[in-house]
């Protein structure tokens, strides 16, 4: 059966639940905001191979998370993961949105993407290339730098 590669904006409480929980908890009443590769990009985008249409959905999930954050120096994270087609419906705003309706788990998730800790803060670049990339077996340490910014109810973005 394929699968949608989807790119999650994350807050640090959301990161924090799906290391203890090991589920990114996602259903029809509360679903998680994403970014994949949809006919609406494709259409927005046709002369674009498969790698460059999904670097433009990690693109639009990095500008979201940007927008997620509580302070500028807060750091971006992005969660990359494989959704089966029936988990995601048509999402609002970029043409990549999509709402992930269905539980995602720690198995299906291939990678996390953070802003690298700037030398002071409010340090953190701004562009999609400067995020640094950690495998999902390093899910401890990126949770690590996200010690307590809240309840866990910022794995949405919001709507």
């Amino acid at each position: 059966m394929p699968v949608v590669r989807i790119y999650v904006p994350l807050r640090g409480a959301a990161l924090r639940t799906l290391a203890e929980s090991g589920v990114l908890v996602a259903n029809v009443d509360a679903p998680v905001d994403a970014f994949a590769v949809t006919d609406d990009l494709v259409a927005q985008a046709p002369a674009l191979d498969e790698e460059d249409l999904e670097y433009a959905a990690f693109v639009d999930a990095v500008a979201a998370a940007a927008k997620s954050r509580d302070h500028r120096g807060d750091r971006r994270l992005v969660l990359a993961g494989d959704a089966d087609p029936e988990a995601l419906r048509v999402g609002a705003g970029a043409p990549s949105a999509v709402r992930l309706v269905e539980d995602l788990p720690l198995s299906r998730i291939a990678s996390f993407h953070v802003d690298e800790a700037g030398p002071h803060p409010g340090a953190v670049q701004d562009e999609a290339d400067s995020l640094l990339w950690y495998d999902v077996t390093e899910l401890g340490e990126v949770a690590s730098f996200f010690p307590g910014d809240g309840p866990s109810t910022g794995a949405r973005t919001p709507a």
